[in-house]
């Protein structure tokens, strides 16, 4: 099949590059001129595990072409995924003027039957007017030319993006005629050899299909992340409740961890939109304007540990902390939401310092963060740790689970470590001589004194 891939931010580019590792003939296009010409050459903007191996390999082998050429992507392509980027406007819903332009250009220079996929996350009733205006369109080109437009929202996680769309625990599909669900079977027959995953539904449950998904994700994260407040307070473990619940099929493990709060391009971005959408409607959404206020108290709860540990010691001003990890999530460097930079804002009003590492997202960070004499960017976790009267952990990256702190202890000025992610065993820390301060469990006070001050 013959495919256009509109935008290749990070949706557009991973899946225009899994279908052409389906073996699918895709172009990929984008307004941005500097971003094709670095594709062209094999290099890509964002990091995901064997993105750019795959993407190399698919150029090479003449499946996968990138272009700022409307005119030749048109001619080449049948079926058009549109997968540019509907952030959140200043009113907080969905900006979709990327949407409207691809849609418009798409339908001024279109001379052939096309097939228009919508895979951005978009408010229910945009295909509706996708097809309103693009119709208006070649109503004023004099031109009868017949398309379809399709909801086939994206379902893929950064980190593991590229298994989960060569290998779909589901692929939703919102269409109204047979001839066009035929076209998306074929597209998708390649990813479906060992078993049927496709699901087909009307084109406006398509649409809240995807935001349904994700909220449901961040019902789950906020719930754990309110919870582990009580159990703080009752002395109890929020680990030891997560493997109590999820133990139970109905309930199950996935999106029960205790943390800093979530963030990226998807769950803040969605319910902030659906909130919006259905306020303007008249619908009420208690549950989910819950989610985004909770999350967004979580996101502060690690500064409030923090300046509360620090208080018996003169404050925070002229602290200095080694914040380990920086994006929202691991195996990314996506930065958007990320609780790291509501941190690293509340320290440096406080007048601390902060020493920043993190394996891949740095130089996204430093695009993000004001330069400032109370920022630095580390080389490595040790090096992030010379001086520091703290370590926190925000981004639970593998490779920090096994810190060498035989290193790191030593270069320290203070004796303290922050999990926002319960990463690190209480016992193992504490026997190092750190106190250990985590989400969701008491505080592990080691033995030996901070600075000559006992918090027992």
């Amino acid at each position: 099949m013959d495919i256009l891939v509109v935008g290749t931010g990070y949706v557009g580019l991973v899946t225009g590059t899994c279908m052409a590792e389906m073996g699918h003939k895709v172009i990929c296009i984008d307004i941005n001129k500097r971003k094709i010409d670095d594709l062209k050459q094999g290099k890509v903007p964002i990091f995901e595990p064997g993105l750019e191996e795959m993407l190399r390999r698919n150029q090479a082998a003449k499946r996968l072409h990138f272009s700022t050429d409307y005119d030749e992507a048109l001619a080449r392509s049948f079926v058009c995924f549109i997968t540019v980027d509907t952030p959140i406007s200043a009113e907080g819903t969905a900006n979709l003027s990327q949407l409207d332009a691809a849609l418009e250009t798409i339908a001024e220079k279109m001379v052939e039957k096309k097939i228009i996929v919508l895979k951005s996350t978009v408010p229910v009733g945009t295909a509706e007017h996708a097809k309103k205006l693009i119709s208006n369109i070649l109503e004023s080109r004099g031109v009868e030319i017949p398309f379809e437009v399709i909801s086939n929202p994206e379902f893929l996680k950064e980190g593991n993006a590229i298994n989960d769309c060569l290998k779909p625990d589901r692929v939703v599909i919102g269409v109204e005629s047979e001839e066009a669900l035929e076209i998306m079977r074929e597209i998708y027959a390649p990813f479906m050899i060992s078993r049927e995953r496709l699901i087909i539904m009307d084109i406006k449950s398509a649409e809240i299909t995807k935001y349904a998904a994700n909220m449901m994700l961040a019902l789950r994260i906020s719930f754990m992340n309110e919870l582990s407040e009580y159990c703080e307070k009752m002395d109890a473990n929020i680990d030891k409740v997560r493997l109590g619940i999820g133990s139970d099929h109905r309930i199950g493990y996935h999106f029960l961890y205790a943390g800093v709060g979530f963030g990226g391009s998807c769950l803040p971005k969605d319910i902030k939109a659906f909130k919006a959408h259905a306020e303007h409607n008249e619908i009420p959404v208690d549950i989910v304007s819950a989610i985004d206020a909770a999350n967004e108290r979580q996101k502060r709860k690690m500064f409030k540990k923090i300046k509360d540990y620090f208080s018996d010691l003169l404050g925070l001003k002229g602290k200095t902390f080694a914040i380990l990890g920086l994006s929202f999530k691991p195996d990314t460097d996506d930065m958007r939401e990320a609780p790291s930079l509501t941190l690293i804002d509340d320290l440096k009003k406080s007048g601390a310092f902060c020493r920043l590492f993190d394996p891949v997202a740095s130089a996204k960070a430093k695009e993000l963060l004001e330069p400032s004499p109370l920022i630095y960017f580390a080389e490595s976790e040790e090096d992030a740790a010379k001086g520091a009267d703290a370590i926190v952990l925000i981004t639970e990256w593998k490779q920090f689970r096994f810190l060498d702190f035989e290193k790191i202890i030593p270069s320290m000025k203070g004796r303290a470590f922050f999990d926002g992610r319960n990463q690190q065993n209480p016992e193992k820390i504490t026997q190092l001589g750190m106190d250990y301060i985590s989400i969701g469990k008491k505080t592990f006070f080691s033995n030996q004194p901070l600075l000559g001050i006992s918090h027992k």
